[in-house]
């Protein structure tokens, strides 16, 4: 035996199980949350689980419930333009390792204890993990992509294969597409989500690209998914948060018609419609009014609790808050595709002047449109979810698609707190 994870000691560990009417989501950069220098980390411990462990008080005052990390599964960090490394981590290799790079020990048990660490001083903070969750490919990508270990094994069993049996399905944008309903795949996502409720003590998941999940071996979208029952009816995952990302990269939008009684979604038109409103929008006052009241004009049919949304107005993929208000378009060139990837579609409005300024009155009605957002997404009927470093304006720089920058661009500034403290203070208000 190389390693025994059996041995660990849960110190009589148990989840919070919050209500979801009593939730409040934190989506957050495991690494990004502490490697920037102004952390106070001991330069070993930055931007690992047992730096963030050491960063929960912070989490606690700001009065948020859950955190909701993006990938922790361990990812090819090398999927990623020449030069760049993958930051976010949506590319998975193993559904059952936790990420190596993020643990501040080497030893075979490293990555897993530090991180079952993190989950119990999470828990005794009273705080729940939701893991952002990538089922819907690999990093081995399209047919040119690396063989590292499922397209060894069965490629036309793991992956959906297009007719001429050569190329992949890419429905994911990605390159490849995991044939989620084969009951072998099916097994294999069972299996991972059982590991980390069982093993590991999460709380819940938020699936990526959800819809894909939908899809059978022809791409086809299935009216009932044998896996999402399968995830549903688990009987070792009762009562563990189930958030479905409910579209894909082809065009499949199921906001408001996801398959399930127990998943929860990303409600991405509240997103864009209080993006409307707040600039402005022809036309956006009647829809802006649903999506404050739970939006039942998307879920009234499944009278369903209002907590079926997931609200939220920024989240990873995207403009930061601070960059909704300050740029009218994007900025990705840092990305080296010529500022051709990431979304064109923002709804963003930079208040008169495009990027940084020294004007003070910008600069007051962008910190009173951060405060306008912040309020409408954490008082509006359903469950609210705020992006990491929103709260003391974190800045990307316009960069709506900052998935390959492991810099300053994504990493939270501690210094902002001093300088953004009255939103910070906002935000607490809140949430309490």
């Amino acid at each position: 035996v190389v390693a025994d994870p059996s041995a660990y000691d849960w110190e009589g560990d148990a989840p919070p199980r919050h209500p979801a009417s009593r939730t409040i989501i934190y989506e957050m950069h495991v690494g990004g949350f502490t490697r920037h220098p102004s952390s106070g980390l001991a330069p070993v411990r930055r931007g690992t689980y047992a730096g963030l462990i050491e960063k929960i008080p912070y989490l606690q005052d700001l009065g948020i419930t859950a955190v909701e990390l993006l990938p922790v599964f361990q990812f090819d960090a090398q999927d990623c333009p020449p030069g760049r490394v993958n930051y976010w981590g949506y590319a998975p290799i193993s559904f059952f390792a936790p990420h190596q790079a993020y643990s501040s020990r080497q030893d075979p048990l490293g990555a897993l204890d530090e991180f079952r660490d993190l989950v119990k001083a999470l828990h005794r903070a009273g705080l729940e993990v939701i893991l952002d969750v990538v089922f819907n490919h690999t990093a081995e990508g399209n047919e040119q992509g690396p063989t590292m270990c499922f397209r060894g094994l069965a490629n036309d069993l793991y992956y959906i294969l297009e007719p001429d049996r050569a190329r992949y399905s890419n429905y994911t944008g990605t390159g490849n597409t995991l044939n989620a309903n084969n009951p072998i795949v099916r097994r294999l996502i069972l299996d991972s989500l059982r590991y980390w409720v069982g093993e590991m003590h999460v709380d819940g998941f938020r699936f990526d690209l959800a819809s894909i999940l939908a899809r059978d071996a022809r791409g086809h979208v299935l009216p009932n998914p044998p896996v999402l029952w399968d995830v549903e009816s688990d009987p070792l995952l009762a009562g563990t948060k189930l958030i479905a990302e409910a579209w894909d990269a082809a065009g499949l939008y199921q906001v408001g018609s996801f398959v399930g009684d127990s998943w929860r979604e990303w409600n991405g038109r509240f997103r864009d419609d209080a993006r409307d409103f707040i600039r402005g929008a022809e036309g956006s006052v009647k829809r802006f009014a649903d999506r404050l009241l739970g939006s039942p004009e998307v879920y009234g049919h499944k009278e369903r609790e209002p907590e079926q949304s997931i609200n939220f107005v920024t989240c990873h993929d995207g403009f930061t808050l601070n960059d909704l208000v300050s740029y009218n378009d994007k900025h990705n060139e840092a990305n080296g595709e010529e500022n051709r990837d990431g979304a064109n579609d923002n709804r963003s409005w930079n208040c008169g002047v495009e990027g940084p300024g020294d004007d003070p009155a910008v600069e007051r009605l962008r910190n009173r449109q951060v405060k306008n957002f912040l309020t409408i997404n954490l008082l509006s009927l359903g469950v609210p979810m705020i992006l990491m470093g929103d709260e003391v304006r974190h800045t990307q720089g316009g960069n709506n698609n900052a998935y390959c920058q492991d810099n300053e661009i994504s990493w939270f500034d501690w210094t902002r707190l001093r300088r953004h403290a009255d939103v910070h203070r906002f935000v607490k208000l809140l949430t309490a």
